[in-house]
């Protein structure tokens, strides 16, 4: 016996109504995140003790330089997800709700492309 409505049923959507690729989204960063994080954390270790030339050196790599990219883009898109979800689960007025994930996405897009801007600009020189 389902506990679903006949509407609910015929449109094949769950209660939410729209959590399916909110739910893959997240797994999928969350799997791009462990190969990135490892790689992160095996070169952090390896130029531990670096001066700044080498540092500089590193992230102006090409394949170092996509990496971090990426690392940063899956990184910053997971955290908003994540705090979609907590905001969605805990925040019941709507006004505050809506006002909190919109900030969440704007502090998130910000500060990646910040980021991004930053390993571009060390990558190219500039």
């Amino acid at each position: 016996m389902s506990t679903r409505t006949p509407l609910g049923r015929a449109r094949g959507l769950g209660s939410a109504k729209s959590g399916t690729g909110h739910w893959w989204a997240q797994r999928v960063t969350a799997l791009a995140l462990i190969p990135l994080v490892t790689w992160f954390v095996i070169s952090m270790i390896v130029i531990t003790g670096a001066n700044h030339e080498t540092a500089l050196s590193f992230i102006s790599s090409p394949i170092n330089a996509v990496l971090l990219t990426l690392l940063i883009v899956a990184t910053f898109y997971h955290g908003q997800l994540g705090l979609q979800v907590v905001i969605e689960d805990y925040i019941h007025t709507k006004w505050l709700e809506v006002t909190l994930i919109l900030s969440v996405k704007g502090g998130a897009i910000f500060l990646g492309v910040a980021s991004v801007y930053a390993v571009i600009a060390i990558a190219l020189g500039g």
